[in-house]
């Protein structure tokens, strides 16, 4: 089998919604949904919420990782999303899923990179 590079997506986003970054029980909810529509494997999972205010969340994946942490006194949201393409090809999957956190966060864009690895 020849490997295939995968698409990681690093980014900073910046929302005004500071509710969905003061605890991670929504973001939770949609992270299941993600992994269930995409049929990816949670292989274990670390949510934490921090006191004040503002959490995050690791989530390992047989494909890779997701993971999120938010800064609601500066009303941002830090991302890390990767998957393997080891299985089948999920560089779309990966756009997709990001869109999909952008959205749920009612958030801009502030920086992107992406790399394939």
């Amino acid at each position: 089998m020849l490997y295939k590079k995968g698409k990681h997506i690093i980014a900073s986003l910046q929302t005004t919604n500071e509710a969905l970054l003061l605890n991670y029980s929504n973001c939770k909810n949609c992270i299941n949904e993600i992994i269930k529509n995409f049929g990816l494997v949670n292989l274990g999972e670390v949510y934490h919420n921090f006191n004040p205010k503002g959490f995050t969340a690791v989530v390992c994946l047989s494909e890779s990782h997701i993971s999120i942490h938010t800064w609601p006194e500066h009303n941002l949201v830090n991302l890390d999303i990767y998957l393997s393409n080891y299985l089948r090809d999920n560089t779309d999957a990966v756009e997709q899923i990001f869109n999909a956190l952008v959205t749920f966060f009612d958030a801009n864009i502030v920086n992107q990179q992406t790399l394939l690895r």
